[in-house]
């Protein structure tokens, strides 16, 4: 049997996650400026909320700012996928650093897309479960 590898890593003579790496600038800068000024002060649920269905987005918001003022446990209980945006991001920050520095890019690609869309929707339901437990707290 083969070995299951739902990522390929390679290192590369260019920056295969341009856009990525915009995005991580872009949510981090959002991030700080939520720590500083708070949160926004428009309502961006979705219409689901609502109904008191919470998606595995809810709080995250709440959880970003929470986790860029440094109160790790309130940003757990908001929601959990703050953690992996907030570090994924200054990964990527990092990456992009090393890679203009070096001129070699390290750039993921999905290998076994089978694998890699079941492990994601398998943490993607049970992140759902998580939120709609917290139902009253994302409220």
């Amino acid at each position: 049997m083969g070995r299951w590898k739902p990522l390929r890593i390679t290192v590369d003579g260019q920056d295969g996650h341009r856009v990525f790496t915009g995005l991580a600038v872009f949510g981090l800068l959002a991030g700080t400026v939520m720590a500083f000024i708070g949160l926004p002060p428009i309502d961006i649920h979705g219409p689901l909320h609502y109904a008191g269905i919470m998606d595995p987005l809810c709080g995250g918001t709440r959880s970003v700012h929470s986790l860029m003022r440094g109160d790790l446990a309130m940003a757990w209980r908001y929601n959990p996928i703050a953690f992996p945006l907030v570090l994924g991001a200054i990964g990527l920050l990092v990456r992009h650093a090393v890679g203009l520095a070096t001129g070699r890019w390290m750039n993921v690609r999905i290998g076994d897309r089978r694998a890699f869309w079941g492990v994601t929707a398998t943490l993607l339901v049970a992140l759902e479960i998580n939120q709609q437990l917290h139902a009253d707290l994302l409220s």
